[in-house]
């Protein structure tokens, strides 16, 4: 009869040979990965030979965003659908710097929530270069320093991000896709203590984000605005009684402590993020157009002489704002976005006819419609 130390010594060497077989397997299926991996990325090669043969865009937000769905879709598991739009991201940003490596401005420096959206939309192997204002980031794209830009422009808590509106009239490119992102914010600091902070850093829509959590715990504290969350946490590592409202990233990076963390009045807090380009992207399934039109302020009833063409040929408007036009008082910029593309019949009988009645309009673009799943 076996001793009992010795049945489980014998116990653990089946199960070191079991484990050492599912290991062997595991890497087979790996080598198989690595050859397939190859296998797309000479297709992909060819692609790209046929667009610079057809100045066709390298990126194609609609394209890539098929391409998780339909993975998505048809995944019978075990392999978790949250995994699959992370896993094949890098995949396609891999073997996308095959046909060109694409470089995209965003709204830096590194940290920010505009640098996290940057690398979620075109993973790593694009290169990222920040920039110190959304106005340079359109200027990057207008003057070709980089193919694409990234661009917030509106907030679930905070709205319309004004100064990205203001940009897209006198934008030479155009739009090319959406990426809706999920934000939370920290309040970070030196100490970590909350008795330390005597005035409060960030950019102006953090602060306007995190603003009921700062008027119940910090009542009277000066709040200062910087160009972006990563300038602040910035400013937090120079002066002990600051405190940055930043991701934590951002913090991480400075070396920071959380005096509280997710502050953001929300909880579903989403920025909406666009992308700019010069080259119209291919069609998706999913369509989205933006236009902005000017009415002469002395026209009764232009407003819903405007809006008509889109209700009457059932063409839904997704959101309607406003912006005050630069040197003319109370006359406004009305910037429509609305489901389809400029192309589709019905959309470009609508705009035809509703540019007719505007004093002046242009379509900023049809970009594929974000999923908000992702």
């Amino acid at each position: 009869m076996a001793e009992p130390g010795q049945s489980r010594r014998t116990e653990d060497r089946g199960a070191d040979r079991e484990l050492a077989h599912l290991r062997e397997q595991i890497d087979k299926v790996d080598v198989e990965i690595l050859e397939c991996l190859n296998r797309r990325a000479r297709v992909v090669q060819d692609v790209g030979r046929l667009k610079r043969e057809s100045g066709g865009a390298v990126y194609s937000a609609g394209r890539e965003a098929e391409i998780v769905r339909r993975l998505r879709d048809g995944n019978e598991g075990p392999f978790p659908d949250a995994a699959i739009a992370a896993v094949f991201r890098e995949i396609v940003s891999g073997t996308r710097a095959l046909e060109k490596v694409v470089h995209v401005a965003y709204l830096g420096p590194a940290g920010t929530f505009s640098h996290r959206a940057a690398i979620e939309i075109f993973g790593r192997q694009a290169v990222l270069e920040p920039q110190v204002s959304i106005a340079d980031v359109f200027t990057a794209v207008e003057r070709g320093r980089v193919q694409l830009g990234v661009a917030p422009i509106e907030n679930t808590t905070e709205g319309i991000v004004t100064a990205t509106y203001d940009l897209l009239p006198g934008f030479a490119g155009t739009l090319c896709g959406e990426f809706m992102l999920s934000v939370s914010y920290d309040l970070l600091s030196t100490s970590g203590r909350l008795a330390d902070v005597h005035r409060v850093a960030s950019h102006p829509q953090p602060l306007g984000q995190c603003r009921g959590w700062l008027d119940r715990n910090l009542p009277g504290v000066e709040r200062v605005e910087t160009p972006s969350t990563a300038a602040a946490a910035q400013l937090a590592t120079e002066d002990d009684g600051v405190a940055a409202i930043a991701g934590g990233i951002a913090g991480q990076d400075c070396g920071l402590r959380a005096v509280e963390l997710a502050i953001e009045d929300r909880q579903d807090n989403t920025t909406r993020f666009v992308l700019i380009g010069t080259k119209p992207p291919e069609r998706g399934d999913a369509e989205r157009t933006s236009a902005v039109f000017t009415l002469r302020k002395d026209e009764s009833g232009a407003l819903h002489r405007l809006l008509e063409p889109f209700a009457s040929r059932g063409v839904n408007l997704t959101s309607l704002h406003l912006r005050p036009i630069k040197d003319k008082p109370w006359e406004y910029l009305f910037f429509m976005e609305l489901e389809g593309h400029a192309t589709d019949p019905r959309v470009a009988e609508a705009l035809e006819v509703a540019g007719g009645v505007a004093h002046s309009h242009r379509v900023l673009g049809s970009f594929p419609h974000a999923d908000r799943r992702e």
